[in-house]
């Protein structure tokens, strides 16, 4: 502890202040509560077919792949055609998110594991909360609906993004999530992902799937039946 701090704490001990004082609390819920609005890049805030338009976009540039379906009942067979194109067996992993449980993969030969990867798993699957259209990343949050391993281990990683869910700015992310999910009820992680894992820390040559998926695949998914 510094001269400085030695001091302060002194005055604070000599005053009996121990920061749970009622005015104190209120003064710092205030602040956070009045807390100004920091500068949102324009690229994202367009309406809502160029929003989308513009997220596949950034995806794409990002190094991933990207598809659409009219609605959820569309999911497993675009998910098949995905493995079908990269040679790959029939089978994935997912978490317990109720927006795949309700999916139809009986309407597929699709093998379908449910739960955490324990990093033998070649294909995940799992549903974002959000999409930034400004950069094209997708914001996953961690629990049993959609493991955070499932983020990082599979070698392919495909994300539904609802139609609906894609937003202009990371800034419109953090106050939904503050609204839906109140306060003191946060997921415990919070992941924004744009793009297949890459480095290109060894001779600045780009290497996908350094540290995670080494394919990243975005299907929006549209409200139809």
């Amino acid at each position: 502890m510094s001269g400085r701090d030695q001091v302060l704490a002194n005055i604070r001990r000599s005053l009996g202040v121990t920061g749970v004082e009622a005015p104190r609390r209120r003064a710092v819920a205030a602040r956070i509560a009045e807390a100004p609005a920091g500068v949102v890049p324009a690229r994202g805030q367009l309406p809502p077919e160029a929003r989308v338009k513009l997220f596949l976009d950034m995806v794409v540039g990002a190094q991933g792949t990207v598809g659409e379906v009219a609605g959820p009942h569309a999911v497993p067979e675009a998910i098949a055609d995905v493995l079908r194109r990269h040679n790959l067996p029939l089978r994935l992993r997912r978490g317990a998110d109720p927006r795949l449980d309700a999916l139809p993969w009986h309407e597929t030969p699709i093998e379908v594991a449910v739960g955490p990867s324990s990093g033998h798993d070649e294909v995940a699957v799992s549903h974002a909360e959000a999409g930034v259209a400004e950069s094209g990343t997708v914001v996953m949050l961690s629990g049993a609906d959609n493991p955070t391993t499932l983020n990082f281990l599979p070698d392919l990683h495909i994300v539904l993004v609802r139609r609906g869910d894609v937003v202009g700015d990371y800034e419109t992310v953090w106050r939904r999530l503050r609204a839906t999910r109140g306060a003191g009820n946060l997921p415990r992680t919070v992941n924004f992902i744009t793009g297949p894992s890459r480095s290109a820390d060894i001779e600045q040559k780009l290497l996908l799937g350094a540290h995670g998926p080494r394919r990243f695949h975005v299907i929006v998914v549209g409200d139809g039946g």
